[in-house]
């Protein structure tokens, strides 16, 4: 196998101190850190939310594979150009797993995606309360707010922020892009949330279409 669908394995694994050495290893041989990111890393966690929604991958399983892409982004992420200008994508950003959901699997590697697209991000973590959402809105007058969700039963908090926003008055100045394991654009398109990102790598592209949609 190449150094990418090693790193991959690894990732799929939960094996941190192989994803590390691996990732060491790419880097020194020449391997570009977007390659790296994409092909290896991405694709390993990739493989791990398929093998979650078909049973064959757990929760704890995940957490694991979210531990190697965590002491993986410390190799890469310095090596990614950051903040680099992207007028058709550049924007503000606000990211949070909703209420009630301890888990930000892939949620940190969407922060720094977003950020290497030139994005500014407020990352806000994992089981944020509805209230702090809605007031980091009102404070940080984002463009785009992505919510996360892994456990089925949290998903019913998006809609409850959708509503909020409304009520705020904040729904028409700031686009919803949600994602996570069990969340689906049917579940979208029914709670009237403005794009569905199957992954980290779909994220930016998404996001970018949303942000054009703003003028």
């Amino acid at each position: 196998m190449s150094y990418l669908e090693d790193i991959s394995k690894a990732v799929f694994d939960g094996d941190e101190a192989k994803t590390a050495e691996l990732v060491q290893k790419a880097i020194k041989d020449g391997k570009s850190p977007q390659e790296i990111l994409d092909k290896g890393l991405v694709q390993g966690l990739r493989d791990c939310g398929a093998g979650f929604e078909k049973g064959q991958k757990f929760i704890p399983e995940m957490l694991m594979s979210s531990e190697c892409m965590k002491v993986a982004m410390k190799v890469i992420k310095p090596l990614l150009v950051v903040g680099k200008a992207d007028t058709e994508g550049s924007g503000r950003v606000i990211l949070a797993t909703v209420e009630g959901d301890v888990h930000d699997i892939g949620l940190e590697l969407v922060a720094t995606m977003l950020e290497t697209a030139g994005f500014k991000v407020k990352f806000m973590g994992a089981d944020v309360p509805t209230s702090d959402i809605i007031a980091a809105v009102k404070a940080e007058k984002p463009q785009l707010l992505g919510l996360s969700a892994l456990l089925s039963n949290t998903m019913d908090v998006m809609p409850v922020i959708l509503s909020l926003l409304k009520k705020e008055g904040l729904r028409d100045s700031v686009k919803v892009m949600i994602g996570g394991a069990p969340v689906k654009q049917d579940f979208c398109d029914e709670i009237g949330a403005d794009g569905w990102a199957y992954d980290a790598s779909s994220a930016v592209p998404k996001a970018k279409q949303l942000r054009a949609q703003l003028g």
